[in-house]
């Protein structure tokens, strides 16, 4: 790698709003919060709106929606129409 051109890589909090989860992970994410985390040590903290945690996919409570009820109204809507 040439040097001086690649963004510094390394430990960085991620917490979670939605859920108050905090992960630690490694990242050219760079933030002027820090946070004290489990081990002792000092870490930037980076504060994003949804994560795996809270993120309805991963937590089982997304909703199904009807897409095939969906495609029939819009055909008989526009049956008529085109060819």
């Amino acid at each position: 790698m040439k040097a001086s051109i690649h963004p510094s890589y390394g430990p960085v909090v991620f917490r979670d709003l939605a859920s108050g989860a905090s992960f630690l992970t490694r990242s050219t994410a760079t933030s002027e919060r820090t946070i004290e985390w489990e081990d002792g040590n000092t870490y930037p903290v980076i504060d994003v709106e949804i994560s795996s945690e809270s993120h309805p996919f991963y937590t089982g409570k997304q909703r199904i929606m009807d897409s095939a009820g969906r495609v029939e109204k819009f055909k008989s809507r526009y049956k008529g129409f085109g060819a």
